[in-house]
């Protein structure tokens, strides 16, 4: 949504208007735990049509990552690890998922001041439909 209110022309999976992937494209998934059925799937459809791919992950050493072409690690705790001594009272992935939000956040503000994209224009760029 944030890269849309940039300006980039993307799109969502899943969505009926999403346009096929190609040469040129980059998709973005995350991955927490390394390994989601659905995610790896969208990654070597990505890959065969030319795609670049990038993976947010907790876990690194994960198949999905390494289906990647890029990979960006969030050191949070995830399902997979979320009992024991020492860890966040959070339930299950919430841990990583707000710190992802809040990741994905900060790199819209870098970007946009990369871009020399002024607050106003993203407001803009904001629907109208609510």
């Amino acid at each position: 949504m944030r890269l849309f209110h940039l300006g980039l022309q993307v799109s969502v999976v899943g969505d009926m208007t999403t346009p096929p992937l190609g040469e040129g494209d980059l998709l973005i998934v995350s991955a927490g735990p390394g390994y989601l059925s659905r995610v790896q799937s969208l990654l070597e459809t990505a890959s065969a049509a030319g795609a670049r791919t990038l993976c947010v992950t907790a876990q690194p050493d994960g198949r999905c990552p390494h289906s990647a072409d890029h990979v960006l690690t969030i050191p949070a705790q995830i399902m997979a690890d979320d009992s024991g001594p020492g860890l966040s009272i959070l339930p299950m992935g919430s841990l990583f998922e707000g710190a992802q939000f809040v990741l994905f956040e900060i790199m819209v503000l870098k970007l946009r001041d990369r871009l020399g994209i002024d607050p106003e224009k993203m407001r803009r760029n904001h629907t109208n439909l609510e």
